[in-house]
């Protein structure tokens, strides 16, 4: 424990020694998943549109067996589009759009629109060259139904979740300087998210069948995203993503035929279980200017329970304007 401390005493002592270096020193388009807790100058856009083929491989049980199951493809697109009304205070728009290519079934009739996030973030205190202070950022978002999640004719036509869910989340950002000079920057994004009740009818993502009549009262959900980007050069990054997901049960209940096509209807209740999983996200980050470059990388979720195990190669490109 003393070489711990130690250690992490030096660590700071080296980022307070070459704070006078420049954070220009490095571009970054920011790790795969974890978001920033610096918010954008006044006036200024961001846009960063993604693209990801989620590949399932598996299904773990609640007491995290792993079990096979035949491989199919969700492939979709999300885009961040933000504004910064002040300096403080910046705005984003999250549109979703998937197409899903499920295994021994029909795919999507088309590409579809997916849940549309909004949400707005207030940074709390910025990170300043020689300072030990990181960035530290709130958010409040809330997640619109707008993709289709019942009453569908094929399940993979099923992009939405059907409900409003509010998240508050807490960011925050820091930067160290290593001993060999270059930067290593760091992130901490902290989220949990709640959700209303919604009806639901005919079959659904929840699983339902024609004929279902009732509610689905989705579970709280926390995520850890802990992620580092260490700058190989001005132009070149390695990132890398560590997060941890855990939601508390979801349950449907209502009315459902005892039969296909019977007139006979019969209370159906169903809770899913709670769920957690561990998953990583390498990636490499290639930027052109200090407000654009590209990234590319994978999110692996190897291990967990009453969760999908998956490979999810996603690409992006980040623009500030």
């Amino acid at each position: 424990m003393r070489w711990r401390i130690l250690g992490l005493l030096g660590l700071t002592l080296c980022a307070t020694a070459q704070a006078d270096e420049s954070r220009d020193d490095a571009w970054w388009t920011g790790p795969l998943l974890a978001a920033s807790a610096a918010t954008l100058p006044t006036g200024h856009v961001l846009f960063e549109p993604y693209l990801y083929d989620v590949m399932s491989t598996g299904h773990l049980d609640s007491g995290g067996g792993h079990h096979a199951i035949a491989g199919e493809h969700d492939i979709g697109s999300l885009s961040y589009l933000i504004y910064g009304v002040t300096d403080r205070l910046s705005v984003a728009m999250i549109p979703r759009f998937g197409y899903n290519e499920p295994a021994g079934e029909s795919n999507s009739s088309q590409v579809g629109v997916g849940d549309i996030t909004l949400q707005a973030e207030y940074g709390i205190t910025r990170f300043e060259d020689g300072h030990l202070m990181p960035a530290i950022s709130v958010v409040l978002a809330e997640t619109v139904p707008t993709g289709r999640y019942d009453r569908l004719q094929r399940a993979a036509d099923g992009l939405g979740a059907g409900v409003y869910s509010t998240a508050l989340s807490v960011y925050s950002q820091d930067y160290l300087w290593l001993p060999n000079g270059r930067i290593f920057r760091v992130r901490l994004d902290l989220t949990y998210q709640v959700s209303a009740a919604a009806g639901v009818q005919d079959a659904s993502v929840y699983g339902t069948s024609s004929g279902f009549r009732g509610r689905v009262y989705p579970g709280d959900a926390a995520t850890v995203d802990l992620a580092g980007e260490y700058s190989l050069t001005r132009s070149w990054v390695l990132a890398m993503d560590v997060v941890y997901q855990h939601g508390d049960s979801t349950r449907i209940a209502g009315m459902q035929p005892q039969l296909p096509g019977s007139g006979v209807l019969v209370n159906f209740e169903q809770a899913s279980g709670a769920n957690a999983s561990l998953g990583f996200a390498p990636a490499v980050e290639y930027s052109w200017s200090s407000s654009a470059g590209v990234i590319g990388g994978v999110r692996i979720i190897p291990t967990g329970r009453n969760v999908t195990t998956s490979i999810t190669p996603a690409v992006a490109i980040n623009l500030v304007f």
